[in-house]
């Protein structure tokens, strides 16, 4: 294949800046170089380009896998919403160009208080969005705390004069364990906590008490084990069968 019958000149240049010098040569073989630009073109499409968090294609994705998750294992998963407060007045008052800053600034601050396993994302706007899974209901409260100490506690540069301290409000919702839930319902869930850590002043967290959706060692056997191709829910008896409650 000839390079030059491609344009791959903007593809090259978006790769080569997020790369650097894992992007191999085009002057070489064009099977590495073409697979090397194709998975970077894959890596920055799941990017906000201005955090470098992930974007909401790539949030989508996960949360709908750790629905999955949640509904066949039973562990704990914790969905924070993550909210700049009076993040307009902020772009009103000091220009887009300390907006930007703002929303660098927090996104860094969120990503360090994150594992390497939870899945932090820019959810639109001054909203953020973070799964955390595996997150037991005791720590859900300490965790969104330590997230809006650590952006309470950043100068944020607004001229060599003046610096700017800005606050988040966060909301937060458990999946319902052994249920299979929607994505719509559980960020949902975690936005109505976030509003009412709006209406209570800002800068404060909101997580929601955990739904009990507790099973017997019974039910969860009848959950995970394989059904036969002889028989189906219907052929169960009734003093077997059971339910999980509304999934809302």
């Amino acid at each position: 294949m000839d390079l030059d019958d491609l344009r791959l000149t903007t593809a090259h240049a978006l790769v080569a800046e997020a790369l650097g010098e894992r992007l191999p040569s085009a002057d070489g073989p064009s099977t590495p170089y073409l697979q090397a630009l194709i998975d970077g073109l894959c890596e920055l499409s799941l990017k906000d380009p201005l955090t470098g968090l992930h974007n909401r294609r790539y949030f989508d994705a996960v949360i709908e896998s750790e629905i999955d998750r949640v509904a066949r294992t039973g562990e704990a998963a914790l969905l924070l919403m993550i909210d700049i407060d009076h993040f307009k007045q902020v772009n009103d008052i000091h220009g887009h160009l300390v907006g930007d800053a703002v929303l660098k600034e927090v996104a860094r601050a969120i990503r360090s208080c994150m594992r390497p396993m939870d899945t932090v994302a820019r959810y639109g706007g001054e909203e953020f969005a973070v799964i955390l899974p595996a997150c037991q209901f005791s720590f859900g409260n300490r965790v969104a705390d330590r997230v809006r100490e650590a952006v309470q506690a950043i100068p944020i540069e607004a001229s060599s004069a003046q610096s700017l301290q800005v606050t988040i409000s966060i909301g937060g919702a458990y999946a319902i364990q052994w249920i299979r839930s929607t994505p719509s319902l559980w960020t949902e869930r975690a936005d109505t906590q976030l509003y009412q850590a709006k209406a209570g002043g800002r800068n404060r967290t909101c997580i929601e008490e955990p739904r009990d959706s507790t099973v017997t060692a019974e039910e969860k056997n009848m959950l995970l084990a394989p059904l036969s191709l002889s028989s189906g829910w219907g052929d169960l008896m009734p003093s077997q069968t059971f339910s999980l409650g509304s999934a809302h």
